[in-house]
């Protein structure tokens, strides 16, 4: 077998259309995230309080149905009944906004976008772990997040060419938002016409399961999960990175190229890192996105020169590629297969609201300290939590 054919293999057709699905939202809700802050303040004269309370409740309500929803996708034994809630949910919530006068509208489209972002989630990555082998989690979930990225990078960039077309004009977010809709309902059409439910591999122990029972869940799965922790209360938000590069003279089109660098080495990579990690453990290949993750804080930390920036966003895009696949794929061999989506649905679910406590904390050391502290910080817990990790996997010889 080439390299080529041992690179392809695992990746079945499930996991192909799904990657397609994702990377279709992906791009319709990209489209709108530089968009919709805009609208909100310059349209609807929404105040910045409004806006930062209407991003609140909207990523508080995905953390919490990541949770509710694998635990549902658990009970019921389904995955693909979900995943096509969860993506519709989301299409339906970009027309919505067209449609919005004032604020509330937009809390309420925001609201069922994150609904639908929450009810999908956990039952995704469970069928994706059902959908192929063990020995390709790694690159199953690296594939996954490229096609995500992939899409991430490419929907700011083409609503700033439709801004740039049809100038920036009220009627033309309201086009925009309208114009998202389309990638979006082709992906669920996608999904519904080419994603197949996946049978359980062992539909006794899946018969038998208590789902209400989250304390049998291993407990690898809970050390690991207060662990990573540990890193996720330095992983504050992406955007203190981009007001950091705003900070040393950098136009807001120059911000958005550079973020879009990170974003294409991250999905150029992340499938390699995945296929990378099923052959030299995943435990492995993780703590080195840690590693890499504190060495760019840190020199994010101390940096003043512009031309830095470039580098330490393109180093960036490693972490990208051996993180969220990667972590996937050790839940899927940290979980049994009955409770995979609960067990997905809770480390996804802490890790949000983890986010909104770090992001929090950065905000205060900016303030309090200077704007190289939150870097630093962020450096420390994730060499921290890949320390602990590492010792960890080898004192229980854990080898996955």
């Amino acid at each position: 077998m080439n390299l080529k054919e041992e690179f392809k293999k695992g990746l079945s057709k499930n996991i192909i259309f799904l990657g397609i699905v994702s990377g279709l939202t992906d791009i319709s809700s990209e489209m709108l995230y530089p968009i919709v802050p805009i609208f909100l303040s310059s349209v609807l004269n929404a105040p910045m309080s409004v806006i930062g309370f209407i991003e609140g409740v909207a990523e508080s309500t995905a953390s919490f149905l990541k949770i509710y929803g694998g635990r549902l996708s658990d009970k019921y034994k389904k995955r693909k009944p979900f995943v096509i809630g969860g993506y519709s949910l989301s299409a339906i919530s970009k027309p919505l906004m067209a449609a919005a006068f004032t604020w509330h509208f937009v809390l309420l489209a925001r609201f069922i976008d994150r609904l639908g972002k929450g009810l999908r989630t956990s039952a995704r990555d469970a069928l994706i772990s059902s959908s192929t082998t063990k020995e390709h989690w790694g690159k199953a979930f690296g594939f996954h997040r490229a096609m995500d990225t992939f899409g991430a990078a490419t929907g700011p960039l083409l609503a700033l060419l439709l801004l740039k077309i049809m100038g920036e004009t009220p009627q033309a977010y309201r086009k925009i938002f309208i114009l998202a809709f389309i990638p979006a309902i082709i992906g669920v059409i996608v999904l519904i016409y080419f994603v197949k439910e996946q049978a359980p591999l062992n539909p006794q122990s899946f018969a038998k399961s208590k789902i209400s029972e989250i304390s049998s869940i291993s407990p690898e799965f809970k050390i690991f999960t207060v662990f990573y922790l540990v890193f996720s209360l330095g992983n504050s938000s992406d955007a203190f990175l981009l007001l950091k590069t705003k900070s040393l003279g950098f136009t807001t089109a120059a911000v958005i190229v550079v973020y879009f660098i990170y974003n294409i080495v991250y999905a150029s990579l992340a499938t390699p890192a995945g296929w990378l990690s099923d052959k030299v453990g995943k435990i492995n290949s993780l703590v080195f996105g840690l590693i890499i993750f504190s060495i760019v804080y840190f020199f994010f930390g101390i940096n003043q020169n512009k031309n830095l920036v470039w580098a330490l966003f393109a180093l960036y895009g490693f972490y990208g590629a051996f993180s969220e696949g990667i972590y996937k794929a050790i839940i899927s061999h940290l979980s049994p297969e009955e409770k995979r989506a609960t067990a997905m649905g809770i480390f996804q679910g802490l890790l949000g609201f983890m986010m909104f406590t770090s992001s929090f904390l950065a905000g205060l050391l900016w303030d309090k300290l200077g704007k190289e502290y939150p870097f630093y910080f962020g450096s420390a817990t994730a060499i921290l939590s890949a320390t602990m990790i590492f010792f960890w996997a080898k004192t229980k010889n854990i080898r996955i």
